[in-house]
């Protein structure tokens, strides 16, 4: 990430793909590239940050807690991703919180900048609605899920959207991820999810390998 210059990476985000180079020149010089530890939060539930998050490089997850400190992981976040852009619009606090998976690198770009290119590019302030749309449509998708698809469906559908495609048959996901928070994922418990990879691993639908990845064998049928 070092050799790179602010400019190099704005150039890399899909966000800010059709804006003016000088709007590029702009904001290279505006942003801030900070690094959050695992474990860190980027931004907090119910607090305002007044800035948007650019991913860069490291994963996130956006999690919602609840008056009992218990969580519900939302959605997963990667390199591109942006954070924030709903507390800049409506000036509300954040109705959730993000916090670094891993070591995550990120780009900082403040309220008046942020609002200066919604309103110098409409292309950007197109891309920024299409983010929220998706996000919309992700937000239905996993009330319909809860409401109507049985948990060893929900699990299915978390494993199948993390993995990647290893073969023709296998699909591979390579970093660790633990039955607490698949559980935070589907809405379930963990003694509940725990009995739902062992069936799946016995009917040979997965396969935990050591060191943690687990291999989806074939998109077969599950029970919804």
């Amino acid at each position: 990430m070092s050799m790179l210059t602010n400019l190099d990476l704005i150039r890399r985000v899909n966000l800010f793909a059709k804006i003016t180079p000088d709007q590029a020149e702009l904001l290279a010089n505006a942003v801030v590239k900070r690094r959050f530890k695992r474990g860190e939060l980027i931004v907090e539930q119910g607090r305002k940050s007044n800035s948007l998050f650019i991913i860069l490089s490291g994963r996130a997850r956006v999690l919602v807690t609840d008056r009992k400190s218990r969580e519900v992981i939302l959605a997963s976040l990667k390199p591109g991703d942006y954070i924030g852009e709903m507390s800049l619009i409506d000036n509300e606090p954040h109705s959730a919180s993000v916090e670094a998976e891993i070591q995550t690198d990120v780009f900082v770009l403040g309220r008046t900048e942020f609002t200066r290119c919604l309103e110098e590019s409409p292309p950007m302030a197109y891309s920024v609605m299409q983010g929220l749309v998706q996000r919309l449509r992700k937000a239905d998708a996993k009330i319909e899920s809860l409401a109507l698809v049985g948990v060893y469906g929900r699990v299915a559908d978390v494993l199948l959207g993390r993995a990647a495609t290893d073969g023709e048959s296998e699909m591979t996901i390579r970093e660790k991820i633990s039955r607490q928070d698949i559980a935070k994922m589907v809405g379930a418990s963990r003694e509940m999810v725990s009995r739902v990879m062992r069936d799946f691993e016995e009917q040979g639908f997965i396969e935990t390998r050591e060191g943690g990845s687990i291999v989806v064998k074939e998109r077969r049928a599950v029970p919804r």
